[in-house]
């Protein structure tokens, strides 16, 4: 057995759950934050057969593509000077981080 981490954009989670679902694969959705551009991302954990694991990542790969959004840069953590002016910046958004982890055991009470 197999646990997927699909780390995604906040936008593609709805679609991504549809799609998981109707295939048949159960998913749980938590909310996190991304540390680059610190805006709300989905961590979802989906459980699977490793025969399976394919048709899941091939989903997650369909539904959740790139973009390129242009957004301003983060201010420094460190301390600035006086006349910090923030600037627009292109980045690439969307998409999907997933690990692929195996499973030792798998109960469910």
């Amino acid at each position: 057995m197999k646990l997927i981490l699909a780390i995604i954009h906040d936008e593609d989670s709805q679609k991504l759950t549809t799609a998981l679902n109707r295939a048949r694969f159960q998913v749980t959705k938590l909310a996190s934050t991304g540390g680059f551009l610190r805006v709300g991302n989905t961590t979802m954990l989906i459980g699977c057969e490793e025969e399976k694991l394919e048709e899941v990542l091939g989903i997650i790969q369909e539904k959740c593509q790139t973009v390129k959004q242009m957004t301003i840069a983060n201010q420094p953590y460190t301390t600035t000077a006086e006349g910090y002016i923030p600037y627009p910046i292109e980045v690439t958004a969307g998409g999907a981080t997933v690990f692929v982890l195996d499973v030792e055991s798998f109960h469910k009470f």
